[in-house]
């Protein structure tokens, strides 16, 4: 089933289009830091892009992406309303020749723009666990887990499936060297979009694809060199991206298959 955007799962544990956020009391289409509160919680957009860092690997926190939402005052024109308003690109669905459905642009895409929202339903951990614990190498969907770390030591966990009901952010391949980068925005509430923007400038017939494990700990020497005894017997699917840099395996969360 298609959704433009993610939906509540199965579990009914979160609802991602409850609206919890206060809304901003500002009138002019487009706000501004620091008078605009939805600004003031994190980071914010230049235009219609995202300001990415040079070297994204290299920072260690990230600010977090509040947008204006569904109670603010300030209008549908305001550009702090970037990725509610959907997909905007042309992309097209195509088969790959060993990685199976694919992406690609059919227009060049800037650096920072939002390219599209990786949709699925929202889960959460127990049925996250046990969708992917039921899964085998040879099914071609990705479960999405994401973890943000707060300022106080707390962890936020995000878990997406597009199995049942996605986008075309479901047909994204995994990279090693990817061009796209997945960003938490949020509009109406803590759970978030999980939001893809480009990570560098995209040529148009380029593939689309990001890292599956957020470009953290999916380097070579890591997938090569000390795995744990529970990682050697994984069911970890084989990665075919053709970097340089590839780690051979797609990003494994071994949490997700560890018993209490």
């Amino acid at each position: 089933q298609y959704s433009p955007e993610s939906v509540a799962g199965a579990d009914g544990e979160l609802e991602p289009s409850a609206v919890t956020f206060p809304g901003c009391s500002c009138r002019s289409r487009s706000c501004e830091p620091p008078a605009c509160p939805c600004l003031s919680r994190g980071h914010s957009y230049s235009g219609l892009c995202l300001r990415l860092p040079e070297q994204q690997q290299q920072q260690r926190f990230s600010r977090p992406v509040f947008e204006c939402n569904s109670l603010c005052c300030c209008g549908e024109r305001c550009q702090n309303r970037l990725v509610q308003r959907g997909l905007q690109l042309r992309l097209q669905v195509f088969r790959t020749r060993r990685k199976g459905w694919g992406v690609r642009a059919l227009e060049p895409i800037p650096r920072g723009s939002f390219v599209c929202e990786y949709a699925g339903e929202v889960l959460g951990f127990a049925e996250a666990q046990r969708r992917i614990q039921a899964q085998t190498p040879q099914e071609p969907n990705y479960i999405i887990a994401v973890r943000e770390h707060l300022h106080d030591g707390r962890v936020m966990e995000t878990f997406v499936d597009p199995t049942r009901i996605g986008n075309v952010g479901r047909f994204l391949n995994h990279s090693c060297e990817p061009n796209l980068v997945m960003v938490p925005v949020r509009v109406d509430s803590m759970v978030p979009k999980l939001a893809l923007f480009a990570a560098t400038d995209i040529s148009a017939g380029e593939e689309l694809s990001y890292d599956y494990s957020g470009r953290s700990h999916n380097v070579p020497e890591a997938s090569r060199e000390h795995k744990p005894q529970e990682e050697e017997t994984s069911p970890r699917k084989p990665c075919y991206c053709g970097s340089r840099t590839c780690a051979s395996f797609l990003p494994w969360d071994s949490s997700l298959f560890s018993t209490p």
